[in-house]
């Protein structure tokens, strides 16, 4: 069995989350009840079992911006205490005029290997999250983002198909950061042209040698953990970055709304199957521990 490395999940308490306190809200995952509430690294542990998921990336939860600190420092306590997780992609503000105070506070974390700051806008407000759709292209965030770089730290990117050209313009403009693709590109448009726009938009990223994709999060639009569509992604993907750019991440607790981490895993498994023993190891182990130094 190969090794696993989850290169995406979340833990939480609730009462430190905006979004899983106030009222329901619509968002791109559908209803989510079930998971308002806390979910500690004992109860992900208890989700991996017999998985052979052996190391993680925890990706930040949209704390109140003002406690990022708070959320970095909660979850090195938390690894210190349970061994769990192994890095930390922290949230940092990249639209102020300089962020470098903010990466001053996370550099105290050791576990600390990037930083993200969801930058997806879509016409849908139902998919909605950053405050207008080029902030790609801002440079303020061009400017701050670069600056990971002095800290040895990637940056996990989140958009949508028509902010690709963008978003592969940051790239370029950051030469020496690496890129994390969150959910293979958020593919939401699943008609013929729809995936083909997102497609020519994963050509454009993987044009930039900084970008590798997280294949993550594949159940977003559909609410189910879906064998052909994870299979279909899973080959796409690695046909346009290669094996060697492509990291597994389960997404979780988002993913548990529909399935279990063992279901989760199994179809990843069998999407990866036609694919050789190197690549599978690239996509399950080696990519994720390269991009975030495990």
């Amino acid at each position: 069995m190969t090794e696993i490395v989850d290169g995406h999940h979340h833990i939480w308490r609730q009462a430190d989350l905006p979004w899983l306190t106030g009222p329901m809200q619509p968002r791109i995952f559908g209803p989510y009840e079930p998971i308002r509430r806390d979910y500690p690294i004992q109860e992900y542990l208890d989700d991996l079992k017999g998985t052979g998921v052996t190391r993680s990336v925890y990706v930040q939860t949209n704390w109140a911006n003002d406690r990022f600190e708070d959320e970095t420092a909660w979850v090195q306590e938390t690894a210190e205490d349970h061994g769990w997780p192994h890095a930390i992609v922290a949230y940092a503000n990249f639209a102020v005029e300089d962020v470098r105070p903010q990466l001053d506070r996370l550099k105290h974390y050791s576990l600390v290997r990037g930083a993200r700051m969801q930058l997806h806008w879509h016409e849908n407000p139902l998919y909605r999250f950053a405050a207008k759709p080029d902030l790609c292209v801002d440079p303020a965030v061009r400017r701050n983002i670069a600056y990971l770089a002095d800290y040895g730290w990637s940056f996990d990117l989140q958009v949508f198909t028509p902010q690709m050209p963008d978003a592969a313009r940051l790239a370029e403009s950051c030469p020496e950061v690496t890129f994390i693709l969150q959910h293979a590109g958020m593919l939401e448009d699943l008609s013929p042209a729809g995936r083909a726009a997102w497609r020519a938009g994963m050509a454009r990223l993987a044009a930039c040698p900084n970008v590798v994709s997280k294949l993550s999060g594949l159940g977003t639009f559909i609410h189910r953990n879906d064998l052909a569509h994870i299979a279909a992604i899973v080959a796409d993907t690695v046909t346009i970055f290669g094996a060697e750019r492509c990291l597994f991440g389960s997404n979780f607790p988002i993913e548990k709304l529909w399935t279990s981490y063992r279901e989760l895993v199994a179809a990843f498994r069998a999407a990866a199957a036609p694919l050789s023993t190197e690549q599978q190891d690239a996509i399950f182990r080696g990519t994720a521990t390269r991009v975030y130094r495990l």
